[in-house]
């Protein structure tokens, strides 16, 4: 296990929340980690473009909204990784989750972020389903590196983001503060 992986198992929690019945929109992603010989890599998908979505054509962590039948966070990130990229990660090892966040540009359909993150020493092959257009494995050691650090400048407006480019994807947003914070384990 890499050390990266090693110091982040020990800030993570070990729970699955149960959203309160408060209204709060919530949702959680799955942060899959393949512990390569090369370093740590992390899936990403490029989200469908689809009109009304806000996140429509973005790299993001798989994942989604919680639905009333789901028991809990855990179980809406399994299945949205499971309905977006064919990934089945109940037999993948459970590390835990971070701290839940909110999207910085969801605007007045505030919702809230729960990341759980799962370990696997093989690569998994990832299958598209409708709501994914691509999927790839981005290495954390070069995006920590410095060498796919940009800039990433919102459509239509002078709103610029801290980003990562790497063959042609841009990770910005809250899928980058996301990656950022399991990063920040390594240093």
């Amino acid at each position: 296990m890499t050390a990266l992986v090693e110091q982040l198992v020990q800030r993570l929690s070990l729970n699955a929340p149960v959203p309160a019945a408060d209204g709060q929109r919530r949702a959680a992603v799955a942060i899959v980690l393949h512990d390569a010989s090369s370093g740590p890599r992390v899936l990403l998908m490029k989200r469908a473009d689809r009109e009304g979505d806000p996140w429509s054509g973005h790299i993001s962590l798989p994942g989604g909204g919680y639905q009333a039948d789901d028991p809990d966070l855990l179980t809406t990130a399994i299945r949205e990784t499971r309905e977006e990229l064919g990934v089945d990660l109940s037999a993948v090892q459970l590390l835990g989750n971070l701290k839940a966040l909110a999207p910085r540009s969801a605007g007045p359909t505030l919702i809230e972020v729960t990341p759980f993150v799962f370990l696997t020493d093989t690569e998994l092959t990832p299958i598209c389903g409708a709501e994914a257009l691509a999927a790839f494995w981005l290495p954390l050691e070069l995006a920590t590196s410095g060498a796919l650090d940009g800039t990433y400048t919102y459509p239509q407006t002078e709103m610029r983001f801290p980003s990562w480019t790497y063959e042609g994807y841009v990770i910005w947003g809250l899928t980058k503060r996301i990656l950022d914070d399991v990063v920040a384990a390594g240093c």
